[in-house]
């Protein structure tokens, strides 16, 4: 009998970050109310922990199964056939660590799943991927950086002047300094290696070494489109949010680097995981997408200063993060900022 096996508590938040890291959104897992659990068959329950969990506007059910010692993929077939009659939603099983064979066959079968910084098979949203995006947006996405990805780059190429070098520093030093987990830097790392950006070297701790001068590596980035805006979404509020070190961005950080004066809009980034936590919480005093006080632009990675003594977003993720205005003089601050930091 063939079977998988499954550390709950690890696995289930692996796999939310790797779904987060590959497709630049917010996944929140919701426990199943019991009013649901009470359409499943009783081993069922003890078998799974079960999630209701929204992606690309398509509500599905998450199921992790519980056992250390796994399922038979027949099993898990079966079962997840039925919650989803049940539930009447698409269901993803996720997966520790499971054999190639083993990933092959729930393939055959049509299963949804996840397995941590692996793998994600998902036929059942397919078709939603294609209606929330032109084929060419797809092929960008899977091509582009991890968004931590971009983030180490982007470290190492702003570096020079800063006493913290990534080539000195072990994944886990790097996943410290950073406040990322140890699964995201090692995905970074590996997105940037399968790119042929950087080598990996080392036995007990690993290290890293970039292939290429600064400015080579920012052209070859540039040139193979592996670079996007670190920006998310951009949300409007009337009020500054609370207890937060927010770094200008957009307009109201060019001044900081360019000639240009600043705008009258103020905009300030914020990481992705504090805005749903602030937006989670009702700290956000009226959001919405079209007009505030303040422009809060959600990135996928956490926003960085390198100058000293202020609170501004790094020179080249705001400059990804506006390169494509049609703004005369907004071209040319930018053309500064590659003079400055690049060139």
């Amino acid at each position: 009998m063939c079977k998988f096996r499954f550390t709950y508590n690890r696995e289930m938040k692996d796999v939310i970050t790797y779904l987060e890291e590959v497709l630049g959104i917010r996944v929140d897992a919701v426990p199943m109310a019991k009013s649901d659990l009470g359409l499943l068959p009783m081993y069922i329950n003890e078998s799974y922990n079960l999630y209701n969990v929204n992606l690309f506007s398509r509500d599905v059910v998450f199921a992790a199964p519980k056992s250390e010692g796994g399922l038979s993929i027949l099993q898990a077939e079966k079962q997840v056939l039925q919650i989803r009659n049940r539930i009447k939603k698409s269901v993803v099983l996720v997966l520790g660590k499971i054999e190639a064979y083993n990933r092959k066959r729930l393939i055959e079968k049509g299963v949804n799943f996840v397995v941590a910084s692996k793998q994600m098979y998902l036929p059942d949203l397919l078709i939603d991927l294609r209606e929330s995006y032109h084929r060419q947006d797809l092929n960008q996405k899977a091509k582009s950086l991890l968004p931590s990805a971009q983030f180490l780059l982007i470290y190492h190429i702003l570096s020079s002047g800063l006493i913290w070098k990534l080539e000195e520093h072990s994944f886990k030093d790097i996943a410290v300094k950073f406040g990322y987990t140890a699964m995201t830097i090692s995905n970074a790392i590996e997105n940037l290696k399968n790119h042929g950006l950087l080598d990996v070297f080392g036995e007990k701790e690993k290290f890293i070494r970039f292939r290429y001068e600064k400015k080579v590596l920012w052209d070859k980035a540039s040139s193979d489109n592996l670079m996007t805006s670190p920006i998310l979404k951009t949300v409007f509020v009337d009020e500054k949010p609370k207890d937060l070190d927010l770094l200008f961005s957009d307009t109201s950080a060019l001044p900081f680097f360019t000639t240009l004066n600043p705008s009258s809009q103020q905009y300030y980034a914020i990481d992705k995981d504090q805005f749903y936590a602030l937006k989670k919480s009702n700290s956000l005093v009226n959001a919405n997408p079209y007009e505030g006080k303040y422009a809060l632009e959600v990135w996928k990675y956490k926003p960085l200063s390198i100058v000293s003594d202020s609170n501004v977003v790094d020179p080249l993720s705001l400059y990804l993060s506006i390169q494509n205005s049609s703004d005369e003089r907004i071209e040319m601050a930018l053309e500064q900022i590659l003079r400055i930091y690049v060139w």
